[in-house]
């Protein structure tokens, strides 16, 4: 998008805007509201690289979230429009990092930056397994960014 400086390139992009849904009484958007967009624009991105909640339950195979980190920089408001960017910046056999980029589209402002380190699960175990071929090839990341 134009104006907008991306933390790494190529974001995938999805538009939310802030309603009164998301409003808690300091009067801005809810901290839990952002980790809700973080797994919405995760889904979303992972849908467009081929892989969604039935592929899955039919791997037996799931990705989950084993640590977060959110850094808010600053707070939006009811009616804000933003673009929740989010990438794969590292993968190997069991697990993916995602980075995250929340940016209002009014004045372009970096409103939260997260990353979050995912495990893959064999589902009906519980346990950290190998990733099955069909997310390694859906989750490579072109970045490799090591933290």
């Amino acid at each position: 998008m134009a104006g907008i400086t991306w933390d790494f390139p190529e974001p995938h992009i999805m538009q939310v805007q802030v309603d009164a849904t998301h409003i808690d009484v300091m009067k801005h958007t809810n901290n839990v509201v952002y980790l809700q967009w973080l797994e919405d624009v995760a889904w979303s991105h992972s849908q467009q690289l081929g892989l969604c909640a039935a592929d899955y339950e039919r791997l037996g195979y799931g990705m989950v979230a084993r640590r977060h980190e959110l850094d808010y920089l600053m707070p939006t408001f009811l009616g804000d429009e933003l673009l929740l960017g989010t990438w794969i910046i590292d993968n190997d056999r069991l697990s993916t990092r995602r980075a995250f980029q929340f940016v209002r589209v009014s004045d372009g402002q970096t409103v939260l930056r997260g990353r979050t380190h995912l495990v893959c699960v064999d589902i009906k175990e519980g346990k950290v397994r190998r990733m099955p071929p069909e997310f390694q090839a859906a989750y490579q990341s072109p970045l490799q960014i090591k933290e």
